[in-house]
């Protein structure tokens, strides 16, 4: 009797022994943290998993195919499906992603104008919004919209989605722009004073967004930034009353946050970082009002009003893009011509930046930059150098630290983590 309890409990061990090996064989497969990475060389999606003790890299695959030459990527709340705008085939490559970190089942929605800029997502991953530059050529153009002799108008483009959701569906035509649309960015929901309305005094609900631009439609300087509403059912409202908002020389990406700090008032702060002064500009727009910059009639929360906050902020030379961390306290910036990333601390009642430091070295030609949602990790894809720099993250200071790089495919552009 005693044998056969004996035998009976050897065959459990082994049972058990299996199975745990079969669960550590599995989750092995289920990498914690993912950085994808676009290639404009080779025309697809890196993979890699990130060891969340060391912020190290290890290659997945680069098995994604994209359409031709992806610049930008994001994913979705759920973070189970990803977005990539595909500049040179002027397209979206949707991919769902697969436990393993892996992306699939790419599916390809073509764009209604052509030069697609930029795009981004509301929070709640309901819109994917994208701004194109279209074709007019400078000084071609001498009336706004209008296509005799203009070629193809900028424009904004919205497409509704869900999270976990592939599927896109474009809302509507495409909202023409009177200027040259160079970022996008989707802050806030709200209720806001409706432009269009007759008479004055509708409003509309929905997403603020904010639009930057460099040229109008005859190919002067425009250097500015305007404020739409996406609404509910994804139809955009805009340009609010007030825009558009003057930035510095040619504004090339911009980032709006929302500030809560414990025991004191935060808002909604806008960067733009502007290429040809190499600095950035920052903004506070009013949401609540307070008798000063913001009226207590509360128009300007209405409008969305932008406030201008100090004087633009030197950076390297070429600023093109921008990342903050989870808790909204640290900003950092990539200069794509010095090769190096400038680091700030956000004051969160005021949103003005004190700098860290303004040259940690990146590699060759930086583009894009993402920031780990554990806050720990930055990294930074190097389109010149074909590689991604990566670096530890200080969460109480904001300091980088033991910078590593990793090969990737060539000409590496958008990258997000997660």
């Amino acid at each position: 009797m005693s044998k056969k309890l004996s035998g009976c409990f050897a065959l459990l061990a082994l049972l058990g022994l299996t199975l745990f090996l079969m669960s550590c064989g599995s989750s092995s497969s289920r990498p914690a943290g993912v950085l994808y990475v676009v290639s404009q060389g080779e025309n697809n999606v890196g993979s890699y998993a990130i060891d969340l003790n060391t912020g190290r890299l290890s290659l997945i695959n680069t098995n994604a195919k994209a359409d031709v030459t992806p610049s930008s990527i994001l994913l979705d709340p759920s973070g189970k499906v990803a977005y990539v705008l595909n500049t040179g085939s002027n397209t979206i490559t949707t991919y769902t992603i697969n436990d393993n970190g892996a992306l699939s089942t790419p599916t390809i929605t073509a764009l209604p104008i052509q030069n697609s800029v930029a795009m981004a997502r509301d929070a709640a991953g309901t819109f994917l919004i994208v701004v194109s530059q279209g074709t007019i050529p400078a000084q071609a153009c001498q009336q706004a919209h209008s296509n005799q002799g203009c070629g193809e108008p900028p424009a904004i483009t919205v497409f509704t989605t869900s999270t976990g959701s592939a599927s896109l569906t474009q809302v509507g035509g495409p909202v023409l722009l009177n200027f040259i649309p160079t970022s996008v960015t989707a802050s806030i929901t709200g209720t806001f004073n409706d432009p269009n309305s007759i008479p004055p005094g509708g409003t509309v609900a929905g997403t603020l967004v904010h639009v930057t631009g460099n040229q109008d439609l005859v190919g002067t300087n425009d250097n500015t930034i305007s404020e739409y509403v996406v609404q509910g059912s994804g139809v955009v409202a805009g340009p609010l009353i007030g825009s558009p908002y003057a930035t510095a020389s040619n504004p090339s990406s911009v980032l709006a946050i929302t500030t809560t700090p414990t025991g004191g008032t935060g808002g909604l702060f806008v960067y733009v970082t502007n290429v040809t002064t190499n600095n950035l500009s920052i903004y506070q727009v009013c949401t609540v009002p307070d008798g000063t910059n913001c009226l207590s009639s509360s128009d300007d929360v209405h409008n969305a009003k932008m406030i201008p906050v100090g004087s633009p902020i030197s950076l390297g030379l070429d600023p093109v893009a921008m990342a903050v961390d989870p808790t909204n306290n640290f900003l950092y910036v990539v200069n794509h011509t010095s090769s190096t990333i400038s680091s700030f601390r956000i004051n969160p009642t005021n949103g003005v930046l004190s700098v860290l430091n303004l040259n940690v070295s990146a590699g060759q030609g930086p583009v894009g930059i993402a920031m780990h949602s554990s806050g720990k990790y930055l990294y930074v894809s190097n389109n010149t150098a074909s590689n991604i720099s990566g670096f530890n993250v200080n969460t109480t200071s904001g300091a980088l630290s033991n910078a590593t790089n990793v090969t990737s495919s060539a000409q590496p552009a958008g990258l997000v983590a997660k």
